[in-house]
């Protein structure tokens, strides 16, 4: 069986890695802003639909038939602050933006997941958004302007890390860390369940059967 992420984060892959898991990765394409619009968090399980969907449909252009076998697995992240969600800030004034509005205060990590299953002709679909409160540091404006200029925080949702130079920079968490990361395991481990797939059986070197 083919274990696939349907993202480009490094940090995903790693996560699920160190989990023992080893997917192959094929980049959705799905382009996140055109999807904004509803609240932050089922704005993060809709991504994570998108991309799923996008990726499942081009394995089945592919083509198997009845031979196909493969366990897809399609995330998506959003900070919500103040009710609005916040993906990607994209450039150095949005995330130093991003900063001085999250500093000292408490934000929402939500995650949306989508876990899509196909055993040749029967095909099993499970979703769910894992959600985090995240409570930042008082950085000061050297600190941010010093975090921003390390480049991380611009291409990450919500324009921080807890795996790498902003780890520094969150006092705590409320809920799953892996899911600050952008992979719930718990939450990934109760989906693949659901479409009849053991977690231990997707850990490298086994087999789902």
């Amino acid at each position: 069986m083919r274990l696939i992420l349907a993202s480009a984060s490094p940090a995903r892959l790693q996560t699920l890695r160190s989990a023992g898991l080893v997917p192959e990765v094929i980049v959705s394409g799905v382009d996140e802003e055109a999807l904004g619009g509803p609240p932050p968090a089922e704005l993060a399980q809709v991504l994570a639909d998108a991309k799923a969907e996008a990726v499942a449909t081009r394995l089945d252009d592919e083509g198997a038939g009845a031979s196909a076998d493969w366990l897809l697995v399609g995330c998506d992240s959003v900070l919500e602050l103040d009710g609005a969600a916040h993906g990607k800030p994209g450039t150095p004034e949005i995330a130093t933006q991003r900063w001085q509005a999250m500093r000292g205060r408490c934000g929402v990590l939500h995650t949306g997941h989508r876990v899509i299953r196909r055993a040749g002709d029967r095909v099993l679909s499970a979703g769910r958004t894992g959600s985090t409160e995240v409570h930042f540091a008082d950085l000061s404006d050297a600190e941010i302007a010093a975090y921003v200029a390390s480049g991380e925080p611009l291409e990450v949702a919500g324009a921080f890390t807890i795996d790498g130079l902003g780890g520094a920079y969150v006092r705590s968490i409320v809920g799953d860390p892996h899911n600050v990361v952008g992979i719930s395991l718990p939450l990934l481990r109760d989906l693949t369940a659901e479409v009849g797939v053991p977690w231990h059986t997707l850990w490298s070197g086994t087999s789902a059967g």
